[in-house]
């Protein structure tokens, strides 16, 4: 048995710290906090690590800089990223996105210079940071931002593709284009060779089958094939470019800016922008990511995107002050580091200590590295970039356009340059769509007449909508079929008023949706009876306000099921659908994911969403008579209740399930008027009934209390059989086996839930002991936090 006591949330709770007297009569004294490392941190850190150290290597070969510059750069985004940013489980680094921007840099304004403008961009973050808008920097249409990348990656790929063939490649794309022909009719067989090598294990490894896999694929396959090339290629004896780091005495560091002053603010804007988008847009990937572990905490579900700008930002300063790259969020490595099973931060910053101890202590083993088998991994890496998925979700959306004007502005002119044509062709795609609006007239056989209207109503197309409306002759009828998600005031007015006066001449008008099918009027001032959770007796919006002052309430007779159907499914679409149609788009295409079960009585005066402030996704209601959960076994006939638990549990995965009781319950009054007894004859509704037997029985055990509720006695005996069916229904729910099981593994929680309907007040049962005791139920109010809620 179950014993429930009452529980509160203080604001001494909800900070951490005891108070008063619970701070120094229950309270153990205060301990320190110790900093623990969890074992999937430092697992997971292992991983990252093991990615992060060639690719730093690579994408320093690719920009042009110093290799030990993409090694700094990976310990400081690991170490100061990881220790304040905002988003806990991305891993920062020197990033592929920025590798043209990087090495343009380079060769127009030197090392020192370029490091000096990493320090800038990385203030001009944290201004931007302080300013709050991060949440800004994704207005950027993911055309103009999957283009970019695209860009970049083509750009990457054509300059690796040189060295891979044993060349040195070009400032430009386009020069490394046109030199392409020569490189290949003169490429080298050995640094080809350790290229192929490097290609074929990255795409293998993945690849092995069985067991063996599973295991192989726990190793990062860019180490496996840097691994593989060097060590051939040592083998071999090979004469091939290497790995040279120089000594960290001579490590050149950051300089005052040398160069034009317009040309380094572009530089800093440059750098800035690719550092934030790319950073942003990462964190926002590793939400979605992180959205389907269970394991985590909330605060780990849910990046700040301010902070991390901010953290991006002093990063970059601290990276570029010790002559590193330009840093931002790394998507490949932080995909390894969620995917590893990554719970904080601690994972970021151990995989920067791990890079500064191999730029410490390996030294000799990086600089067996082939530089063949670095631009094969950038060039991989770069291919990567340009997506097929990203080109198929553009072209669904018809900004295919954006995306291959941005993609060839960068690869041509520059990654700002592109950019900036994308933004620019972005906009005038969503002008012309707004201003693009097809009117038809036609007439059917019966003689009505039809105006079509494609597209947005805005008042650019007015002119036009009034000359086919006076198209239609008086007296005629006319249906308006708008197929458009928007329509302004201009346009709003104008069809309204040719309404008006065609319909007076003796003229029928049907405003009508997307089809032809019939859609509701637009919502007037009037109807200020329509308002969220209004019953549908109390919907009079077809009817004028005299009418409803003429005829009171009390008087007026229930209209038809059917009409007040109606009525509720045009206030939906018309009110409530455009409201939640994102959400719901969301969760058609990533399926249902809801954390609890919430177990509830039919009683239609219970709705569950408004009592528990949910909205879609979030709760798998099931629902009865008498909130009843049949024990396993049980002679019922109908396994509808254990079916929809063991869906929850073992599927979807639930963290808590929730009984819910309320006052007035017909069920409970039912069991005690007339309890359902013997095997005869019985109705559907008394054989189901016979669930509740034992909570009957219970509240009838005379050694047991009657429950409270908020320090007062249940008003009757039906009030007290309610609550007392709630605490017997738990019990029944940790006999079913899927129950049983994740309450052992400590993945489900089990809640006890009370509605008072008369008094809207929500009361909560939680568990003290194992020895039933006396049963109180605790009213929540609003000073309850969000999570509150007690094990029941």
């Amino acid at each position: 048995m179950s014993a429930c006591v009452p529980t509160r949330t203080s604001d001494a709770d909800r900070t951490g710290e005891p108070s008063g007297a619970a701070r120094t009569a229950h309270s153990p004294p205060p301990t320190p906090r110790r900093f623990r490392i969890a074992g999937a941190d430092l697992s997971a850190s292992v991983a990252v690590f093991l990615i992060a150290l060639p690719l730093s290597l690579g994408i320093a070969l690719a920009t042009g800089a110093p290799l030990e510059s993409g090694l700094v750069a990976a310990a400081v985004g690991g170490i100061v990223a990881g220790c304040v940013g905002g988003a806990p489980l991305q891993v920062s680094g020197p990033a592929a996105g920025l590798t043209v921007v990087t090495a343009e840099l380079i060769q127009r304004y030197g090392w020192r210079t370029t490091c000096a403008i990493t320090v800038l961009a990385g203030i001009a973050q944290l201004g931007l940071g302080c300013l709050r808008v991060a949440r800004t920097a994704l207005a950027v249409s993911p055309a103009v931002v999957h283009g970019m990348l695209a860009g970049i990656g083509v750009t990457i790929a054509v300059a690796q593709l040189h060295i891979v063939l044993g060349g040195t490649p070009d400032s430009s794309v386009l020069a490394n284009v046109a030199s392409l022909p020569h490189q290949l009719a003169n490429a080298q067989p050995a640094a080809l060779g350790v290229s192929a090598l490097t290609l074929t294990v990255l795409l293998a490894w993945p690849r092995i089958p069985g067991r063996i896999g599973r295991f192989a694929r726990k190793v990062p396959a860019a180490l496996i094939a840097v691994t593989a090339a060097s060590v051939t290629a040592a083998f071999l004896g090979l004469s091939l470019p290497e790995v040279d780091l120089p000594s960290w005495s001579s490590h050149a560091l950051a300089g005052l800016p040398d160069g034009p002053v317009l040309g380094i603010v572009a530089a800093v804007l440059t750098t800035t922008l690719v550092c934030s988008v790319q950073s942003l847009l990462g964190a926002v990937a590793v939400d979605k990511m992180t959205a389907k572990r269970s394991d985590l905490p909330p605060a780990m579900r849910r990046s700040n995107l301010d902070r991390e700008l901010l953290a991006q930002g002093a990063s970059n300063i601290v990276s570029g002050s010790l002559g590193g790259l330009p840093v931002a969020g790394v998507a490949v490595r932080s995909t390894a580091n969620v995917n590893a099973g990554a719970v904080s931060g601690n994972s970021s910053m151990l995989h920067g200590v791990w890079v500064v101890a191999a730029t410490l202590l390996l030294v000799p083993v990086l600089e067996l590295i082939p530089l063949a088998a670095l631009a094969a991994l950038v060039m991989a890496v770069g291919i990567q970039m340009v997506s097929l998925n990203h080109i198929r979700t553009v072209t669904r959306h018809r900004e295919v356009l954006v995306y291959a004007v941005t993609t060839l502005g960068v690869v041509v002119f520059g990654v700002l340059e592109g950019v900036g044509l994308g933004v620019a062709v972005a906009v005038g795609v969503a002008l012309h769509r707004l201003a693009r609006t097809r009117i038809t007239h036609e007439t059917d056989s019966r003689g009505v007449h039809h105006v079509r209207v494609r597209g947005q109503l805005t008042f650019l197309a007015v002119p036009r909508l009034s000359r086919t409306l006076h198209q239609v002759p008086h007296g005629a009828d006319c249906v308006v079929e708008l197929d458009g998600s928007f329509m302004d005031h201009a346009a709003y007015e104008a069809l309204q008023d040719w309404q008006k006066s065609h319909t007076t001449q003796g003229g029928k008008v049907e405003i009508a949706g997307r089809g032809g099918a019939r859609i509701a009027e637009p919502a007037r001032a009037s109807h200020t009876c329509c308002r969220p959770w209004t019953p549908w007796r109390n919907h009079h919006c077809d009817r004028p306000s005299h009418d409803r002052a003429a005829k009171p309430e009390a008087t007026e007779p229930r209209r038809a099921g059917g009409h007040q159907l109606h009525s509720g499914i045009s206030a939906f679409q018309r009110n409530t659908a455009p409201l939640v149609r994102a959400e719901l788009a969301r969760l058609a295409r990533e399926g249902q994911q809801p954390t609890q079960l919430f177990l509830t009585c039919a009683d239609s005066r219970l709705v569950t969403s408004m009592i528990t402030s949910s909205g879609p996704g979030d709760l798998f209601v099931v629902r009865n008579v008498g909130n009843l959960v049949p024990l396993p076994g049980a002679e019922s006939g109908d396994d509808s209740v254990a079916a929809a638990i063991e869906y929850a549990v073992d599927v979807l995965k639930v963290q808590s399930i929730t009984v819910c009781g309320h006052s007035g319950c017909g069920a409970m009054q039912a069991l005690l008027s007339s309890p359902p007894s013997g095997h005869g004859a019985l109705t559907p509704l008394k054989r189901w009934l016979r669930h509740g037997m034992p909570s009957l029985a219970r509240m009838s055990d005379a050694g047991l209390p009657w429950a409270r509720l908020s320090g007062r006695a249940p008003a009757d005996a039906a009030e007290q059989l309610c609550l007392t069916n709630v605490v017997q229904q738990l019990e029944h729910l940790r006999q079913h086996e899927c129950v049983a099981r994740a309450l052992e593994r400590g993945a489900l929680e089990l809640h006890g839930m009370y509605f008072h309907v008369g008094e809207a007040q929500a009361y909560l049962l939680a568990e003290a002991d194992p020895v039933f005791g006396q049963v109180e139920a605790t009213a929540l109010d609003g000073s309850l936090d969000e999570g509150s809620a007690t094990r029941a």
